[in-house]
């Protein structure tokens, strides 16, 4: 199990780490692919954004040199460019005239322009509020003509722009540049106007140096800008020239609006474009964070390679497993009928000693001449003496007997009459079957007083262990009182034989009986190591524990 856990560690180790390095590599690739598809989309987009800025930039130009000698107080300058104008399909909000008027044109300009149909034909300022004109002294910019006319732009034409900040600005440097120029992000049209950018070209007569007037074009921010893309990577701002530290962005819906620098995040990139004679600063800002997608992606990588991970070391462990069990059953099953095997073995020993000691009782019992009756008796005992060992032997899983539990009233004649001393000490097996015979040997020849004595015979049994380690022996000591040599039965020759060679030589001691004045008395020495035989308990012992499996 341990060499098991040891592999399936080792397969979950190296799955982490394979699995963290493919979400590392991932990271890396999700992190690169995503700054390159940015900075491709990013590219595009300026590019076509500048494109769409030479286009509308090179309108004005072409309207502007359209001209030949302008007549300057014409509200209908535009009449023949109509054609012109729209053929480019730009999305320009207002195309318009604007005359540089003089003093003394004031007037007809206002007739002019109440003759063309508009509405409000005053000359005033770029606020809508009138001005006289007696008090203007020099040249002032008036917007003549304009396209489309509609309800809305039909009364801007009047008005003056010399004082408008953005305007005045845009038409001054036209003026002295003497080409198209852009104005500052303003709002068109009126003062909540969408905000928009207004880019004028001047118009210069044949052989003259100052321009008669201005063709304008105005155009929203958001639609100059792409910005109303839903499905792009980024969202783009202008960087405002006039306000620093400002920028404009605009919407999905193409609202356009201004926010500090300070406040948001900083652009992804930036890009500059050149539109009326000023560079212009894009700022891009990724609507998604590339960094945490990255991140995202790895995590879903790393999962997917722990769970992977995770599958194949329970699967390998699954299937070790169930081998592994398989090992240990079948080990379990080879140890088990070796063990069976010696089971068998030292079955058919013990079998076979038993038996070749139950033949030689029954030779020696029914030998030729005894007493049918009497040698019935003592051959029923003696075999009941061998039963009675082998179950106690049986209980014990054959480990030996205690010495005291030989004395049992159903294998001893007379157990009653016998009193037992010594210490509790477990004999081995062939000493218990010896001894078990030599006991019944010795109760059995003990009745005899009865039949010549009126009392019965006193018997005792006791052993001692002296010496130590090695040298101990075993001294055993039978004696039975109220009897003699003319009382007392005489001994079988099997009983004889028993007591006087084969129960001392299957201890390894010797052994000798004799009468006193009172009494018969048998006494046995043996070594403990026979008697007890340790070597034969541990052969039975390793037969009989149970067949473990050995440690993976």
């Amino acid at each position: 199990m341990v060499r098991l856990g040891f592999i399936i560690g080792f397969i979950a180790l190296l799955g982490a780490l394979l699995s963290g390095l493919a979400a590392y590599r991932v990271h890396d690739q999700e992190l690169a692919l995503d700054r390159i598809a940015l900075a491709r989309a990013i590219d595009v987009h300026a590019s076509l954004v500048q494109d769409r800025l030479t286009e509308r930039e090179l309108l004005a130009r072409v309207a502007s040199g359209l001209f030949r000698r302008p007549s300057v107080i014409n509200p209908n300058m535009l009449e023949p460019l109509r054609s012109a104008i729209y053929a480019f399909k730009t999305d320009f909000v207002v195309a318009g005239w604007i005359a540089r008027l003089k003093p003394d044109e004031l007037t007809a300009a206002q007739d002019a322009i109440a003759g063309a149909g508009f509405p409000n034909p005053k000359i005033r300022s770029f606020d809508d509020k009138p001005m006289n004109p007696a008090e203007i002294t020099a040249p002032i910019d008036v917007l003549l003509d304009l396209e489309p006319r509609s309800d809305e732009t039909k009364a801007l034409p009047g008005r003056s722009y010399d004082q408008d900040p953005v305007r005045s600005a845009m038409l001054t440097r036209a003026r002295t540049e003497k080409k198209s120029v852009a104005s500052d992000p303003v709002p068109l049209l009126h003062a909540n106007g969408p905000v928009g950018v207004i880019v004028a070209a001047p118009v210069i007569p044949e052989g003259a140096t100052e321009p008669a007037g201005f063709i304008t074009f105005s155009y929203e921010l958001a639609t100059l800008m792409l910005t109303n893309d839903d499905m792009s990577l980024f969202s783009v701002a202008l960087r405002d020239p006039r306000k620093e530290g400002g920028e404009l962005i605009a919407n999905d819906q193409g609202v356009v609006s201004t926010r500090s620098v300070a406040d948001g995040p900083a652009p992804s990139a930036m890009r500059t474009v050149s539109f009326g004679g000023r560079d212009w600063q894009l700022g891009y800002y990724a609507k998604t964070n590339s960094v945490r997608r990255a991140e995202q992606t790895a995590i879903i990588v790393a999962a997917i390679g722990f769970a992977i991970t995770a599958m194949v070391c329970g699967l390998f462990g699954y299937v070790a497993y169930n081998n592994l069990r398989l090992s240990r059953e079948i080990q379990v099953r080879i140890g088990f009928e070796r063990r069976l095997t010696a089971v068998i073995d030292e079955l058919n020993h013990r079998v076979k000693n038993i038996l070749a000691v139950i033949q030689s009782i029954v030779t020696r019992t029914l030998r030729h001449g005894a007493d049918i009756d009497v040698a019935r008796e003592l051959l029923i005992g003696r075999i009941h003496a061998m039963s009675n060992v082998v179950s106690l032997l049986s209980e014990s899983q054959w480990q030996g007997v205690k010495l005291k539990g030989l004395f049992e009233a159903r294998a001893i004649p007379h157990a009653d009459r016998i009193a037992v001393t010594g210490p509790d000490i477990a004999v081995s097996a062939r000493a218990a079957q010896s001894l078990s015979l030599l006991f019944f040997e010795l109760a059995s020849h003990s009745d005899e007083g009865l039949s010549l004595v009126g009392k019965h015979p006193h018997i005792t049994a006791n052993w001692t262990v002296t010496g130590e380690g090695s040298e101990e022996i075993f001294n055993f000591r039978w004696e039975e009182f109220n009897t003699s040599e003319a009382t007392r039965r005489p001994d079988s020759d099997f009983g004889l034989i028993l007591l006087d060679r084969v129960a001392p030589e299957a201890l390894g001691g010797t052994a000798k009986r004799y009468f006193t004045d009172v009494s018969y008395v048998y006494e046995l020495t043996a070594p403990m190591e026979t008697v007890v035989d340790m070597t034969e308990r541990d052969r039975t012992d390793k037969i009989s524990a149970p067949v473990r499996p050995a440690r993976g």
